[in-house]
């Protein structure tokens, strides 16, 4: 089977989306085998949410982050999934090649999940999972294939994307991020223990006029996440450092100067949309009273009385 790479265009600025050149011929002999699991034959994300997740991928390159995805299923003859939202986790393990999502994790999700559900008015419930990969490639590892098929065990449909940063072109030192989007299938036979490969599923970013309120959460509370991570590592090596008053300042410091640079790098992208959607909004209000002002100034030219 062979895979191919393409740059999609969007508004905002994309990732390279892989994708499997065939993969509703894949999903119809899956279909045929096992004509009782729903395979999800198309994903739409929203930019926003891509942004989010993006973002939280970037915050580190020396451990994998992690998060959950809320949205929509919609059944016919096919089943399309449509995330509307990206929920950042804390990371209870800080490990270099996997990440974990626990069950407090997934209640909490899903409890925002309500919250969004009432908000807005629509159906929506826990779709998916995201992690990064820093350093390496995008196409999941068999823990990762595990660890997706036992979500697809709660739920057929679920899918996951893996967003893989800080890669680096050796010729033109020009860096780039990709991301995919896959579901996990066993292919051992009955009886037999599983081994899990990777189902492609196709993947389309789709442009947002504005960014949501619950991504813009999302993307706030980020800082608060990353804080809380960094102070149970200091809380654990105060812990280890016992009565030793220079490792407890040193610690210290390590914490401050962590937090200082996680800072700069969540806070100062943010400060910078905030400042050119203001920009916008002020440009936008601008054109809207001088084109009211032409308008009225054109009713007293053709003394044309407009009722109060």
């Amino acid at each position: 089977m062979k895979f191919t790479k393409k740059r999609v265009s969007r508004a905002l600025p994309l990732p390279h989306v892989l994708f499997c050149s065939k993969p509703n011929k894949v999903r119809r002999t899956l279909k045929s085998i096992c004509p009782s699991i729903m395979w999800v034959s198309n994903v739409r994300l929203a930019a926003d949410a891509y942004l989010v997740c993006l973002h939280h991928a970037l915050t580190t390159e020396k451990e994998e982050v992690l998060g959950l995805l809320v949205g929509e299923f919609s059944e016919g003859a096919e089943v399309v999934c449509d995330i509307h939202s990206a929920v950042t986790l804390r990371r209870s393990d800080k490990r270099k090649d996997r990440v974990e999502i626990s069950p407090e994790m997934l209640i909490e999700a899903q409890q925002r999940a309500e919250q969004m559900s009432a908000s807005s008015g629509q159906e929506l419930h826990i779709v998916g999972w995201y992690h990064s990969h820093p350093h390496i490639t995008v196409w999941p590892s068999d823990i990762d294939l595990q660890t997706q098929a036992g979500y697809q065990q709660m739920d057929s449909r679920f899918i996951g994307l893996i967003f893989s940063v800080y890669n680096e072109d050796k010729k033109t030192k020009v860096g780039s991020h990709q991301v995919t989007c896959f579901q996990a299938t066993n292919q051992s036979p009955e009886g037999e223990a599983p081994q899990y490969v990777r189902l492609p599923v196709p993947l389309e970013i789709r442009p947002s006029p504005s960014l949501a309120t619950n991504n813009q959460q999302a993307l706030e509370n980020l800082c608060s996440t990353l804080f809380d991570e960094q102070s149970e590592v200091l809380q654990l090596s105060r812990q280890r450092a016992g009565q030793y008053p220079l490792a407890h300042l040193h610690n210290a410091a390590v914490m401050v100067q962590s937090v200082c640079g996680l800072s700069s790098l969540v806070s100062g992208p943010l400060v910078s949309t905030v400042e050119e959607r203001l920009h916008h909004i002020q440009g936008t209000t601008q054109q809207l009273k001088q084109e009211a002002e032409y308008l009225k100034n054109l009713l007293k030219q053709h003394k044309i009385e407009v009722p109060s």
